[in-house]
Order: C-alpha cells, then sequence, then structure tokens
C-alpha cells in the first residue's frame, strides 16, 4: 500500500473520495494510494513508534530518501521502515479510505450474490418458525477524509552531515535519517536551552514571579543552571576524548570523573598533544569557569555553605567558612557563555593532533 498522490477515481469500479485512489489491482489484491498532506511550510509528521513522540520532515527531503531507508526517532532513536512512523492522525485518513474500499468490495460480493436486485429468500425448516432474509442493492458516496491537523513547527532544524530538513519539538539526540547527532551539536543544543530556560523565568508576570521567588523557585533554578553546565562539558569532553584517542579507556582508568575538573581535563587533552585548554580559552574566561564549577560543586556536595575545599579551588573568592553562597541570572548567563567559548575550544579533539 503507498500513501501519496490521489484523486476522485472509479477506474476499477470504485468511487473513492479526493485524496484516495486505487493504484493497481492484481486479482483480490489492490493497491491503494493515499495522500498525506503537508502543513503550511511543507512538512509531514511523523511518530516513533517506540516512544509515540512527534516530529516532522520536509516533504521534499522525505521523497528523496532512498526506499530502502530505516527511519529513527528524533528524540529515543527508535528505529524502523517509513510505514512505521505514520502518525495516528495519518493512520485515521487511510483507515477511513481503506474502509470505504472494504465497504464497497463487500457491496458488490453482496450484489453478486443476490443479482444486484432487491429479492427475498424464505426458508422453513420442517418444524421450526422460518427464518426471512432481505437484502436490498444502495449506491455507495464516500465521505471526505479526514484532515490532518498537528502541532506547527517552531524552528527548523538541517542536519549538517545528510542536509535533511526536519523539526523537533524537545530535547533529541538523533536526525531521523543518519542517527545519532555530533557531540558538538548536542551540546550547542542544551546551552542554547539553558538560555532560553532563563529567558522564559525572567518573562514571567510581575504577580507570578514574586511568588516563584520567595519559594526559592528561581534560586534552584540557576542552581541547576551550573549543574547542567558541568554535565554539558563532561559529556561533550568524554565523548570527544574517546572518539579521538584509540586508547581512551586505558588512559581515563582511576581517574574517575575528570572530565568534571577543569584543570586535569585540561592536562589530560596535553598530555594527548592538543593545545592546552586554558591558553585556548583565555585567563581571565577560565578563572570564571573554575569558579562555576567551584560553585556547582560546593551546592552538590555541601549545600553551597561555603567549607576549606571551595576556599582551596577558589582563593580569590571573598566568602567565607560557613557563609551559603548565593547564584545570579547574571551569573549562569555568563557562565553559559564563558562554556560555549570552552566547547568550542573541545572541538579539535574531532581531529587527531
Amino acid at each position: 500500500m503507498s500513501f501519496t498522490g490521489g484523486s476522485w477515481s472509479d477506474k476499477f469500479g470504485f468511487r473513492m473520495p479526493p485524496g484516495a485512489r486505487i493504484a493497481g489491482r492484481q486479482g483480490e489484491t489492490f493497491n491503494l494510494s493515499v495522500e498525506i498532506p503537508t502543513d503550511d511550510d511543507g512538512f509531514l509528521g511523523q511518530q516513533c513508534p517506540s516512544c509515540r513522540a512527534l516530529f516532522r520532515l520536509d516533504a521534499d527531503d522525505y521523497e528523496a530518501l532512498p526506499d530502502d531507508i530505516e527511519l529513527w526517532c528524533a528524540y529515543c532513536g527508535g528505529r524502523g521502515d517509513t510505514g512505521d512512523f505514520l502518525t495516528e492522525q495519518q493512520m485515521d485518513r487511510i483507515q477511513r479510505a481503506v474502509g470505504d474500499l472494504g465497504e464497497q468490495i463487500i457491496g458488490n460480493a453482496l450484489d453478486e450474490i443476490f443479482g444486484g436486485i432487491a429479492r427475498k429468500s424464505r426458508s422453513r425448516p420442517r418444524g421450526g418458525s422460518g427464518i426471512e432474509i432481505t437484502y436490498k442493492s444502495t449506491s455507495f458516496s464516500p465521505k471526505a477524509l479526514p484532515g490532518i491537523d498537528e502541532e506547527a513547527l517552531v524552528r527548523v532544524r538541517k542536519c549538517a552531515r545528510c542536509s535533511l530538513r526536519y523539526a523537533v519539538f524537545g530535547e533529541h539526540r538523533f536526525c531521523p535519517s543518519c542517527g545519532p547527532l555530533p557531540s558538538t551539536v548536542v551540546a550547542f543544543d542544551a546551552l542554547a536551552a539553558e538560555t532560553a530556560r532563563l529567558d522564559a523565568f525572567a518573562a514571567l508576570p510581575p504577580a507570578v514571579a514574586v511568588g516563584l521567588r520567595e519559594q526559592g523557585v528561581f534560586n534552584r533554578l540557576w542552581v541547576d543552571t551550573l549543574e547542567n553546565l558541568v554535565g554539558i562539558v563532561e559529556v561533550l569532553a568524554g565523548n570527544l576524548f574517546k572518539d579521538a584517542v584509540p586508547d581512551a579507556a586505558l588512559k581515563l582508568r582511576n581517574k574517575g570523573n575528570i572530565f568534571q575538573r577543569l584543570d586535569d581535563m585540561a592536562a589530560l587533552c596535553v598530555s594527548e598533544g592538543y593545545e592546552d585548554l586554558r591558553t585556548t580559552v583565555g585567563d581571565v574566561t577560565w578563572h570564571r569557569l573554575v569558579d562555576v564549577w567551584a560553585i556547582r560543586h560546593l551546592f552538590t556536595h555541601n549545600d553551597g555553605i561555603v567549607d576549606a575545599k571551595y576556599i582551596t579551588k577558589a582563593p580569590h573568592s571573598t566568602a567565607q567558612l560557613g557563609q551559603r553562597l548565593t547564584v545570579t541570572d547574571t551569573l549562569c548567563r555568563q557562565a553559559i557563555a564563558d562554556t560555549g567559548v570552552l566547547c568550542r575550544a573541545l572541538s579539535p579533539l574531532t581531529d587527531k593532533p
């Protein structure tokens, strides 16, 4: 069964609604073609058969894909044939067309059995009260196929490797055509998400914001932002290092979470022949990053209460022992920008020195 093209057609003796047609027939097997309309931007809905999440593909790019391609879910990475990614609304449309065809096939069979005219037959078994069967042939009028009304696009993505244009509605890790996204793409998407989250909270109506601020929601948001930045760098640096260094597993043995420790991470890269990250990002940016990493560690392990370890890691800090640090929107935005500089400095790991 194909799902492209379609118009009103009675070529094979069936009446189909606009958007559906009988493309071919071999004996009792029908090839039914149902048009799947695109949205106003020319994109076609897709729904993962595993996680059921929706994403969209540019229709022209979709048509150019190989017939035997195995698609990836943009979110969970589940894989399947193109037919596996039909959305619920698309399936409703197809099932309506299939139902119309099936109704006519059954009607034609009954017409043939009963001669196509109203006819009555009676059978009165011996000792029984009898059974009466009445059949009347009626003409068939197809109903319009249901339309497609799925979530509208917000932003179009274009894969740097295969050039597929697609749209997603949440955090994703895969190109629907060629699979896992490069680690750098994932990292910068995550940084953009952190900025968008700060912007969303900053745009809240004052009446809403004051209540959330009083409950500490903003403070938790800012602390979580720093936590997320460390995680973004850890994942990116770890993936790039493992891809670039053949015996990475041996080099990382017994080093713990080395990609959470900035100076140790920089020293490791230098030992493999790469430029010193501290030099690449510059002293001022590096020192700000070290401070942020120390603040994040303090909140993760000591609720933000200054201890001797923090003072050692951030010797220029004016905070006193026992004092609880505060995190601000301004600090977070600077940290996001500095983390972006660090992520770009890590990109040479994709090329062997």
